[in-house]
């Protein structure tokens, strides 16, 4: 019988899916699995501060709002000596486990929630079977409740198995803003290690259905532009403002108006626009809120450079200032076919497991992109995974959930992919 066949990955996962926390506010749920990790024979924990390159978080919230998802955990029962290591919004940890000789293996999985209100329909399974989300306006709309979980027991089969080597399991914050993958990256904690897999769960691919090796990363900057201008009464002295307004709507129009590229599909989007305070006043703040992406980090850059520019003319040809701060990014990348072909040997084995997917693109973006560069420009490979589930509603929607006989299937394939990595050494 398989270590995989245990209520408690089911009743993790419902832990998590309750408590669904932001980027840099993961404070219950990186509490919780630090709690579960202390249950294992670890060879080392690192947690907090231990697991990032501090220095590289990006879109940090401000003291304040960190304080109140800080309380929000302790009173939700987190242990409060590890919520003490996280303060500040320090998240995220990195459990190591040595077994001899053989490679270093990395596991990534992503633990953030996205701000979205969770259905209440019956049919939605969480809100049926009351593992709803707790926290009004945030869910688990992506799976990486079920990710966090698939790492717990991927992790406990590896241990269980006679695997020779050492694994090191990211359990990552910040995914959903791409704020994460780089302060993980950078830690020094990738620095040894061979080979990397990440996962996901879904991505439109059915129950029982495995996808070796994802591709198709577009490389991202999201950005904010904020505009200042001079306040004045609209309709008495106009001349006497500087409408930050006007400078927005300017930098909009041209954004959209980056050309085109050669080499590779591009995108643009201000996603959150405003400004102005009242009708009758000049604006003197206005914002913009945005993405860039490109098919290749390179792709990305180009808009990137033509995005500042057209930022900072926008602001001058209305004589305002603007400031242009970086929430966050991530590069491109590309799953290396020596560890997809691992994969599709561990699915085949694997019960439950119906259909073979060799790769397909993701057609969006990833911060596991920074620990999958890492490994590879230090000589190793790296893989991008999908493990099928039939989700009700898509990626980022209210009613988003996945199967949880599925998370059973996406730890055996894992666990038998890393067992063979260190068994082959491609």
């Amino acid at each position: 019988m398989s270590v995989l066949d245990n209520d408690e990955y089911r009743a993790f996962r419902r832990d998590l899916h309750r408590h669904p926390e932001p980027a840099w506010r993961e404070f219950y749920t990186t509490a919780r699995i630090v709690e579960a990790l202390r249950e294992r024979d670890l060879t080392a924990l690192h947690v907090g501060r231990d697991a990032l390159a501090t220095e590289e978080r990006l879109n940090v919230p401000d003291d304040e709002e960190l304080a109140e998802w800080e309380t929000q955990a302790r009173e939700a029962g987190a242990d409060p000596e590890i919520v003490d290591r996280l303060s500040g919004g320090y998240t995220g940890c990195v459990a190591v486990v040595e077994r001899g000789d053989g490679p270093v293996v990395g596991l990534r999985v992503d633990i953030d929630g996205l701000p979205i209100t969770e259905s209440e329909a019956g049919d939605h399974v969480p809100a049926g079977e009351g593992f709803r989300s707790e926290h009004e306006g945030f869910m688990h709309a992506c799976g990486h409740d079920a990710h966090a979980t698939m790492g717990l027991g991927a992790l406990d089969a590896v241990l269980d198995s006679d695997f020779s080597g050492t694994l090191k399991v990211f359990f990552q914050p910040g995914e959903e803003q791409v704020a994460g993958g780089k302060p993980m990256a950078e830690s020094g904690h990738l620095d040894d290690v061979d080979y990397l897999y990440a996962v996901h769960v879904g991505l439109d691919h059915p129950s029982g259905e495995i996808v070796c090796g994802v591709e198709g990363f577009l490389a991202v900057r999201h950005l904010l532009a904020e505009f200042e201008g001079e306040p004045a009464h609209a309709g008495a002295r106009p001349e006497q403002g500087r409408n930050a307004v006007q400078a927005m709507a300017a930098a909009v129009q041209n954004l959209y108006a980056i050309p085109r590229h050669a080499d590779g599909p591009t995108r643009v989007n201000a996603g959150l626009v405003g400004g102005g305070t009242a009708t009758n006043i000049i604006p003197e703040e206005s914002h913009i809120e945005g993405e860039l992406r490109g098919q290749t980090t390179e792709l990305a850059e180009y808009m990137s450079d033509h995005a500042d520019r057209i930022l900072k003319s926008a602001a001058e040809m209305h004589d305002c200032e603007v400031e242009v701060s970086t929430l966050g990014e991530a590069p491109s990348a590309t799953s290396d076919d020596a560890l997809a072909g691992l994969v599709r040997e561990s699915a085949g084995d694997v019960a439950g497991v119906t259909s073979i997917v060799d790769s397909d693109d993701l057609g969006g973006s990833e911060d596991a992109t920074y620990l999958m560069n890492r490994v590879q420009e230090r000589g190793g490979l790296a893989c991008y995974l999908g493990v099928g589930t039939d989700h009700p509603g898509g990626h980022h929607t209210s009613d988003f959930d996945v199967v949880e006989d599925d998370i059973a299937i996406g730890i055996d394939v894992i666990a038998g992919a890393i067992r063979r990595v260190a068994e082959t050494r491609p």
